[in-house]
């Protein structure tokens, strides 16, 4: 059974604690060496190290949270749900087997956490009609770019759209993907490819809704003809 950890705590803004690093990384200490992949880091935690599961947090924290921020308007919420996947992953240690990488089986428990939450907020507004998404405004820090992209990719159709994230973002691979979602791997394939083009279609819509309307030469001669020839300095013979 891993040893008692202290309680970690994400800051979306702050960098990473020098304790946290130090605690990882310092052989004298008895941590675990920062070559060590994932899986034989989970491996060393489920055998009781403490600083095997701090290099792990280290590791994945800011991209877990990313993955909960590109699906969550709320940083606050955003953050919660990154640590509460972390706890997650403390109380199923004594079950972990390694059947496939650890940062897949760790989007897994990422996934279920989401889907819980999703639950509770479409329970809270169903029996007290408050917004589903605990939506709050953007950040300050936030600009028009992330904004415009959060928007284009919330159109896209959902089973496209987490295909997409989980590529682009989150850079999980074909089989990772798959494994996690549960598909094939060519419907994987199939999906990211129509969720680009779908998204590179949305993207091109503003310059296309700021071009003027061209007027076909039909038009030209039609106005030519309609206009009075006084209007344009003309007299009749």
């Amino acid at each position: 059974m891993p040893d008692p950890l202290p309680a970690f705590v994400l800051h979306s803004k702050a960098a990473t604690p020098k304790t946290l690093d130090d605690a990882a990384g310092n052989p004298a200490a008895g941590g675990p060496a920062r070559g060590s992949s994932d899986e034989q880091l989970m491996f060393a935690f489920c055998h009781g190290s403490a600083d095997a599961f701090a290099e792990l947090f280290s590791r994945y924290k800011q991209p877990l949270f990313g993955f909960f921020r590109r699906r969550i308007e709320d940083i606050g919420l955003a953050e919660e749900l990154t640590q509460e996947t972390f706890v997650a992953v403390l109380r199923a240690s004594s079950r972990y087997e390694p059947r496939c990488l650890f940062r897949t089986y760790l989007y897994a428990i990422g996934f279920k956490t989401l889907r819980a939450h999703r639950r509770k907020a479409a329970f809270r507004s169903r029996f007290f009609s408050s917004d589903p998404e605990d939506y709050e405004p953007a950040a300050e820090d936030s600009i028009d770019t992330q904004l415009f992209l959060r928007q284009a990719v919330s159109r896209l159709q959902p089973q496209n759209r987490e295909v997409l994230l989980l590529r682009e973002f989150e850079q999980l691979s074909y089989a990772e993907i798959a494994e996690l979602l549960k598909l094939p791997i060519n419907t994987v394939r199939t999906r990211l490819c129509r969720a680009r083009l779908a998204l590179r279609d949305i993207l091109a819509e503003p310059a296309r809704q700021s071009s003027p309307p061209q007027s076909s030469p039909n038009d030209l001669s039609q106005k030519d003809a309609s206009t009075p020839r006084e209007s344009i300095g003309m007299e009749s013979t």
